[in-house]
């Protein structure tokens, strides 16, 4: 295939408003698992601090945890980041990158970024309950629970008011 005619193709996908707006769902979608995810997480991490080591009840949570992040939490978060950058390949096309430094955009990718670090520390916090060697407390657990969701409120606001955007 030619470049023209590559080019041409490109162009039809990115102008297209039901391609659009199909990865748009499919990356809210996405995001709704994910912090769906990242919020149940912690609150299995609150209960499981009351388990004795090497218990039933010990190891039912372990086996939650881990199908919790591999089976829901990592495969929504790379989709998110996939729809993500394909949302921002149509927009970089459809509206030029004028919009990378918009307010609401740096606060959108502050908070993608908070919550990849927050996906991988409970990534970490999960390996040090299957180790038997978890150091935070419930309480811990129960006051970061709503993180995920006060930054997504962050995000969202961000997005949808695309606050410091003019013209």
């Amino acid at each position: 295939m030619s470049v023209a005619g590559f080019e041409g193709r490109r162009r039809v996908i990115q102008d297209s408003p039901v391609f659009y707006n199909v990865i748009r769902g499919l990356h809210i979608v996405a995001v709704i698992a994910w912090m769906a995810g990242m919020m149940y997480l912690p609150r299995l991490f609150a209960y499981h601090t009351r388990a004795a080591a090497g218990s039933e009840l010990d190891e039912t949570f372990k086996v939650m945890e881990v199908k919790l992040l591999r089976i829901i939490i990592n495969p929504a978060m790379i989709l998110v980041l996939v729809f993500g950058g394909v949302l921002i390949w149509v927009d970089l096309a459809r509206i030029g990158p004028h919009f990378w430094l918009a307010p609401w955009f740096v606060v959108k990718i502050a908070g993608v970024i908070f919550l990849t670090a927050w996906h991988g520390f409970l990534a970490r916090a999960r390996r040090a309950f299957a180790e038997n060697r978890n150091t935070r407390s419930e309480r811990f657990w129960r006051m970061t629970n709503e993180l995920p969701f006060l930054v997504a409120i962050v995000i969202v606001l961000s997005a949808v008011t695309k606050y410091g955007l003019h013209g």
